[in-house]
């Protein structure tokens, strides 16, 4: 093995079919989709060289930018959300249930594998008003509260796409969390315990801190998840109503595939991958730094 390692020549021959395979599913698509941020135009008309036109197109277009204003709010809201109720149930399940933990890990996580416009279609029928009102309205008219159209405004439907993206994916971040929780070494709570650190102290001051690596991991993961958002709305009130939950992905897939704009829809995919690579930057630096006061 060390001979084989040692040969530049076998190295290539293993692994230089991965890395060109790798190079023309991956990097080729990439670049050819940032040169076509410099064109406006699609495959059939022609394309025309615009230079930096397209972006500056995408920093005065109102729809663009409500939708970049969608996009942020929902990957905060939610990334909050799901890291804190994924945490709070991992908690649970290590240090309340503890092995008694499989069924409701199992019941939680179960969302998670649900298609996307099934539990659209579920959430639509929960929160529905009128002749198929839902139980949510049903619940207000008990209670002497009014019926509310939730997907006839954006404040109701971005609600609802709240609660649903949080009920779907809480059950993920809490067995990913909890894996986290696992790794710390019971030896290391009792000598905490013995300490006297119990409650909170012993989460805030022991659990966090050794569990920091896989929170991490899960803010990174769901804040590139959650500002990629595409199916959740499409389903729920396909980015209504107008366009006030519309997101950028929602609204760069109708800029190619229903306008036929290539250059300015590969300009909201790069300005889009470009606020991925910010934000995965931020969480990283931050977490670097909080390290180094504590």
């Amino acid at each position: 093995m060390k001979d084989v390692l040692g040969d530049k020549k076998s190295i290539l021959i293993l692994l230089g079919p991965a890395l060109l395979v790798f190079t023309l599913i991956k990097i080729v698509p990439v670049l050819w989709s940032f040169g076509l941020t410099f064109f406006d135009g699609n495959p059939l008309g022609g394309f025309e060289f615009v230079g930096i036109g397209n972006f500056q197109r995408f920093f005065s277009d109102p729809q663009a930018l409500s939708a970049l204003g969608f996009t942020l709010k929902y990957a905060i809201v939610i990334s909050i959300g799901q890291i804190a109720l994924g945490y709070g149930l991992a908690l649970l399940y290590v240090f309340v249930l503890k092995n008694a933990s499989n069924f409701v890990r199992t019941v939680v996580f179960f969302p998670t594998i649900l298609p996307t416009v099934a539990v659209a279609l579920l959430f639509k029928s929960l929160f529905a008003v009128g002749d198929q009102q839902g139980p949510v309205n049903a619940g207000f008219q008990i209670i002497g509260l009014e019926s509310v159209d939730w997907f006839a405004t954006g404040d109701g439907t971005f609600t609802v796409a709240i609660i649903m993206e949080l009920w779907r994916s809480m059950g993920f971040f809490a067995v990913l969390l909890y894996a986290g929780l696992l790794d710390i070494p019971d030896e290391t709570l009792e000598s905490a315990r013995l300490d006297g650190a119990h409650g909170w102290r012993l989460v805030r001051h022991i659990v966090i801190p050794l569990s920091l690596p896989v929170l991490l991991s899960s803010v990174v993961f769901s804040a590139n998840n959650t500002l990629k958002v595409f199916d959740t709305v499409l389903a729920l009130n396909n980015g209504g109503p107008g366009g006030e939950t519309t997101p950028l992905t929602l609204y760069m897939y109708r800029t190619v595939f229903s306008y036929s704009d290539y250059g300015y829809g590969s300009t909201i995919a790069f300005i889009l991958t470009i606020l991925c690579f910010l934000v995965t930057l931020f969480i990283f630096r931050s977490a670097r730094r909080d390290n180094t006061t504590a």
